[in-house]
C-alpha cells in the first residue's frame, strides 16, 4: 500500500501548511518518522523539522502516543491498523529551498513538509494537493513536476503520485494565480509558471529564448536520438522585487528572480539582468543531468538525515556553472563579445579573491556544509567558490582537450561518456567516484590529464589562461581595478542603511587591512569629511595612489583613528578580446567551442 500524504494550505495568513501522512502497514514495533535536514542541491543542514508547530499521531480515530527520538525524527507507539500523523508547517522561507506560504502564493518543496516513515522509502507515495478554504482562493491552481493521478487535473487540485519518497520530494509544488505558459522541445512538453507581478511580461519571447536554450542542451547529451531524460519539464519561477536563486530538480526547477530582469513588451535589447535570468534556467536545466542523474557516488542514494560529503562539486556545480553561459553563446542569445566579458568576469572576481591560494576547489566542496553555504565577513579572504573557480577549470580543461585533440574532442564528450554511465547504468548506476571524472576525461581524449587536473582542483594552481586562451584567438590581458574606488583603493566591501558605511568584509593584504581597520567598522571620515555609503568612491576618487589619509571610524561604538596607505598597487581586472588576424585554425577551434 502506498503512502498517502495530504497537504493544505491551512491559514495562509498565519504561513501554516497542515499535512498528513498515513501509513497503513506500520512498524509492529512502533513506526518511525524523519523529517529531512537538507534539500538536495543546497549543501547546508537547516533542520527543517524547527518549523513543526505542533504534530500528533491517530490510529482508529484514537490518540496514539508520540514520542520525538531527536532533532528530526519521531517514533509512533504500536498500533494494529493504520496510524496517521497530523502536523502543521510553518512556511515562510522566501527562497527555493523551503517552503512559503501567504494570501497570494503557496510554494513546497517536500523534504520541508512531508516526513518518511522510515523503512518505506521505496514505497509509492500518493499526495493531495488541496486548495485553502474560502472564495477569494477559487482561482488558485497548481504547478508541480508530480504525476496527476486519474481523475485530477493537470493545473487542477487533486491527487498526485509519485513512484517512491525520492520522487515525491524531488518535485516541488506551487499554488496560487501563476501566469502559466507552455512551450515544447524537441518533442517534450515544457512549462513555465510564474508568480508575481511583472508588467507587461514579454511571455513569448520568454519562452521562445529558453526552448532554444534547452533545444542546445538536450543536444548536447544526446546529439543521435535527441531525447530528454524525462517527459515534461517545469519552470517554477517567483519575481519578486530583489531576489535571485534556483534549485534543480528531476523534471523541474525552482527559480527566483528580480521582475526588472525579465523582458517586457517592446524591449529591443538583451539586457544585463534578461542575461543573468537566462543563466540561471540555463544552469538549473543542464543540473538535469548533471548532478540530478550524472551524481557524485556519496549522493547514491542521498542520506537526508546528514551531509553527503564529495569532494566533486566542482564538477558538478563548477561544470554547470561554466556551461551555463556556454548554452546562452551556443543558442544564440549571447554574442561573442557579450560572453567573453562574463568569462573575463569571473576570472577577474577569482583572481582578486585570495581565499583560492588556501583552499583548493576539492577542499572547498568537502566543506560547502560548513563553509561555503555559511560564509562570514572573513570568506573572501579564506574560500574559494567551486561554482566560479570550478567555472574555470571546467574551461581550461576544455580548451585544453580542444587544443591538444586539434577540435577532435571537447568537454562535451566527457559529459556525454559519464551521462551514458548514468543512462546506461539503471537501477545498478552508483554514481561518479572521486577520482573517475580524471580517469574519463584521460579515455575519451587520450591525453595524460591527471597531473593537471589534480593541480589546478586538489592544488590551488590556476590554469595559465593566457595560453590556454591563444590558440583560440583569444586575447586575455589585465589592468588595474580602479571602478570602484573603495575595493581598489582601500579593499573593502562596504554595507549598511542610511546614513551607515560600514565594513563588510576588509580584503587580505589590503590597506584597510594594514591600517587596522576590521570587519563591521562603521567609517564615520576620510580626511576630515563626513564618510556615507553614496559619497566613499567621491571621495576616494580626490586622493591619488598612495596617498596617506586619515580615517576615523566607530568599533564597539568606541571612535578610533587609523592612517590608511591607499593601494599602490590596486587589484587586476581580466579582459579578454578576439585577436585581430587570428589564424584560420583558431578560428576554426574557436567556432568549435562557441558553436558559431
Amino acid at each position: 500500500m502506498p503512502t498517502h500524504y495530504a497537504i493544505r494550505p491551512a491559514d495562509p495568513a498565519a504561513h501554516l501548511f497542515h499535512v498528513t501522512c498515513r501509513v497503513d502497514r506500520p512498524d509492529p514495533a512502533g513506526q518511525l518518522f524523519m523529517l529531512p535536514a537538507w534539500v538536495p542541491g543546497s549543501y547546508m543542514i537547516r533542520e527543517f523539522a524547527r518549523h513543526i508547530v505542533r504534530i500528533t499521531a491517530l490510529a482508529g480515530g484514537r490518540r496514539l502516543a508520540l514520542e520525538k527520538l531527536d532533532k528530526h525524527t519521531w517514533r509512533a507507539a504500536p498500533a494494529r491498523g493504520p496510524i496517521e500523523l497530523a502536523y502543521e508547517v510553518y512556511a515562510w522561507d522566501l527562497s527555493v529551498r523551503a517552503a512559503h506560504l501567504d494570501e497570494s502564493r503557496g510554494f513546497f518543496n517536500g523534504t520541508s513538509v512531508f516526513l518518511l516513515p522510515i523503512g518505506l522509502e521505496h514505497d509509492p507515495c500518493s499526495v493531495d494537493i488541496l486548495p485553502p478554504a474560502g472564495s477569494r482562493y477559487t482561482d488558485w491552481k497548481v504547478a508541480t513536476g508530480l504525476t496527476p493521478a486519474r481523475g485530477t487535473r493537470r493545473h487542477g487540485f487533486g491527487t498526485y503520485r509519485a513512484a517512491d519518497y525520492d520522487e515525491l520530494v524531488d518535485c516541488p509544488v506551487e499554488v496560487g494565480t501563476f501566469e502559466l505558459a507552455r512551450f515544447d522541445v524537441l518533442g517534450v512538453p515544457h512549462e513555465i509558471a510564474l508568480t508575481g507581478r511583472v508588467p507587461k511580461l514579454d511571455m513569448q519571447r520568454l519562452t521562445a529564448d529558453l526552448a532554444r536554450v534547452c533545444e542546445k542542451q538536450i543536444r548536447l547529451f544526446e546529439p543521435r536520438s535527441r531525447k530528454a531524460p524525462f517527459s515534461r519539464y517545469t519552470f517554477l519561477t517567483m519575481a519578486v522585487g530583489e531576489g535571485y536563486g534556483g534549485l534543480e530538480h528531476r523534471n523541474s526547477t525552482a527559480l527566483l528572480c528580480k521582475r526588472d530582469d525579465l523582458p517586457f513588451e517592446g524591449m529591443k535589447d538583451t539586457t544585463e539582468g534578461y542575461r543573468n535570468f537566462l543563466g540561471l534556467a540555463s544552469h538549473e536545466y543542464f543540473h538535469s543531468w548533471n548532478v540530478k542523474r550524472i551524481k557524485p557516488a556519496a549522493f547514491v542514494p542521498y542520506d537526508l538525515t546528514q551531509e553527503n560529503y564529495t569532494r566533486l562539486l566542482w564538477a558538478f556545480e563548477g561544470f554547470t556553472s561554466y556551461y551555463d553561459d556556454l548554452m546562452l553563446v551556443r543558442a544564440g542569445l549571447l554574442s561573442e563579445q557579450q560572453y567573453l566579458g562574463t568569462l573575463a568576469k569571473t576570472l577577474t572576481t577569482v583572481m582578486q579573491r585570495t581565499g583560492r591560494l588556501k583552499q583548493s576547489i576539492a577542499d572547498s566542496s568537502f566543506d560547502a556544509w560548513i563553509k561555503y553555504y555559511r560564509q562570514d565577513e572573513n570568506a573572501p579572504n579564506s574560500v574559494v567558490s567551486y561554482y566560479q573557480k570550478g567555472a574555470l577549470v571546467g574551461l581550461a580543461l576544455d580548451l585544453t582537450l580542444r587544443a591538444e585533440t586539434k577540435g577532435r574532442t571537447s568537454l562535451d564528450d566527457v559529459m556525454r561518456a559519464l551521462w551514458k554511465r548514468a543512462r546506461d547504468g539503471g537501477g545498478s548506476y552508483g554514481g561518479v567516484q572521486e577520482d573517475e571524472i580524471v580517469d574519463v576525461a584521460e579515455q575519451v581524449s587520450g591525453l595524460s590529464l591527471s597531473r593537471r587536473i589534480r593541480d589546478w582542483t586538489e592544488g590551488t594552481r590556476d590554469p595559465e589562461f593566457a595560453a590556454l586562451l591563444a590558440p583560440f584567438g583569444i586575447q586575455c590581458a589585465s589592468r588595474p581595478e580602479l571602478e570602484s574606488p573603495r575595493f581598489a583603493l582601500m579593499g573593502v566591501k562596504t554595507t549598511g542603511s542610511g546614513g551607515e558605511c560600514k565594513l563588510a568584509h576588509v580584503f587580505d593584504g589590503s590597506p584597510a587591512q594594514r591600517s587596522g581597520l576590521s570587519a563591521h567598522d562603521e567609517l564615520v571620515a576620510l580626511g576630515g569629511v563626513r564618510v556615507t555609503r553614496t559619497n566613499l568612491d567621491s571621495l576616494l576618487a580626490r586622493y591619488a595612489v598612495g596617498d596617506v589619509v586619515e580615517c576615523l571610524a566607530f568599533r564597539r561604538d568606541e571612535l578610533m583613528r587609523f592612517d590608511i596607505r591607499l593601494a599602490t598597487q590596486p587589484p587586476l581586472k581580466y579582459e579578454l578580446a578576439a585577436m585581430p588576424g587570428a589564424s584560420r585554425t583558431a578560428q576554426k577551434l574557436k567556432s568549435g567551442w562557441l558553436g558559431t
